[in-house]
């Protein structure tokens, strides 16, 4: 007879199946979940729409004395999309096989961490422990396509202003070694598209300074650059990823037929910039234009410069030692960075307000976004006690 699942891992699995998947993710069905959820913790529930159609949930578990700095547990309820033909399972069933790895889009990124905070809560609250600090949990749409219409909106509103949030928890991944990762800012996402233009005609000639030569000196330049900087990453054991520029080439647009040589070509770049290179980067991009040749343009599809980052030096910061401390109690080894991509942090630390990035899974490989995205349940129900302890000590933190 197959032992009984633990009812944590039955709402995660439940969870995983609603196909919040970008495009056109199901919110309704969503929050319909959420409201469930937060039934049975006896939570206050508000929607708030900052567009039509894309709710943030907002829970409240109102603690002692309400007047103190909040703890806010945020993640995001849409996944990326997903192709169907390269997973080994439905990637919406949250299949488990016989080792306890279950399947499915979200199952880390991060539908287990917005899981694993109710879980945690109710916890708390079956054993009857009283918290000091009020608890609010965001969960919020449109992450993955930037938050335009989720958290960067969302700060903005008088709700979550009243909120008057002293450290905010937020999604981190997953590390293959025994250390768990806690990102304490972020690298900038710099996305451009370069146009070049040249000389057309038919595909017969040696034309001077066509599209496709200038495109060729650009790309040269940017992945000269990218090159550099893998290597730099390379030779210097003490950096990570964050610390580092990373560029690849997304995007190629342009063509009419084979023997035309085209009037116009594009190329596109996603850059993610660390903190160094904010403010100098563009006028690289500004060079390698004027040095490819003339009637070359770019534009910035995307820049957010993230420039406020989390204090985590022990002994400076009362919220990071709190963490630090409720972590070393449950026998959990952190590895500070930089987090290389980007998240809703970013937008809460801009705010002014102090937030970390964890995701508590060790030995496990690194699935966001990949196909077969998988959590073992034993990884994921010790998430569970992880935010027990973390959110017990954090919210009971006592005024300084």
């Amino acid at each position: 007879m197959a032992d009984k699942e633990h009812p944590a891992v039955t709402n995660f699995r439940n969870y995983i199946r609603i196909k919040t998947v970008q495009p056109n993710p199901d919110y309704a069905s969503c929050t319909r979940f959420l409201q469930q959820q937060a039934q049975e913790l006896g939570a206050e529930f508000q929607v708030v729409e900052c567009e039509p159609g894309k709710p943030s949930v907002v829970m409240t578990v109102t603690g002692q004395d309400p007047s103190l700095p909040t703890l806010l547990l945020n993640s995001h309820t849409d996944v990326v999309p997903v192709f169907p033909d390269f997973w080994k399972y439905d990637p919406f069933d949250a299949h488990k096989d016989e080792k306890g790895d279950i399947y499915g889009r979200g199952t880390q990124d991060m539908k287990c961490v917005g899981i694993q905070y109710l879980e945690a809560l109710k916890r708390l609250k079956k054993e009857g422990h009283s918290l000091l600090r009020t608890v609010h949990l965001t969960f919020v749409p449109e992450e993955e396509v930037g938050g335009v219409d989720g958290m960067i909106k969302l700060v903005q509103k008088d709700i979550f202003k009243k909120m008057n949030i002293g450290l905010a928890l937020d999604e981190g991944y997953a590390n293959p070694t025994e250390k768990m990762m806690v990102f304490y800012g972020e690298r900038s996402p710099f996305c451009v598209m370069v146009t070049c233009r040249g000389q057309p005609g038919h595909g017969s000639q040696f034309l001077p300074e066509t599209a496709g030569e200038k495109l060729r000196r650009i790309i040269n330049s940017f992945m000269n650059f990218r090159d550099e900087e893998k290597q730099k990453l390379k030779d210097n054991p003490s950096l990570s990823l964050g610390d580092v520029v990373t560029v690849n080439l997304t995007m190629l647009e342009g063509g009419v037929q084979f023997n035309v040589i085209p009037a116009e070509l594009k190329v596109g770049f996603d850059i993610r910039l660390c903190r160094s290179q904010l403010d100098t980067f563009e006028k690289k991009v500004q060079e390698w234009c004027k040095e490819a040749g003339e009637d070359i343009s770019y534009e910035i599809a995307i820049s957010f410069k993230a420039r406020t980052f989390t204090c985590v030096e022990d002994g400076k910061n009362k919220w990071w030692d709190t963490f630090a401390a409720a972590c070393k109690k449950v026998n959990v080894q952190l590895q500070k960075e930089v987090f290389p991509a980007s998240t809703d942090s970013r937008f809460i630390r801009e705010a002014g307000i102090n937030a970390l990035g964890f995701s508590p899974m060790n030995n496990m490989p690194r699935l966001l976004h990949d196909h077969n995205e998988f959590l073992n349940e034993k990884v994921f129900l010790r998430g569970i006690d992880i935010y027990y302890q973390l959110i017990l000590d954090l919210a009971n933190l006592k005024p300084f």
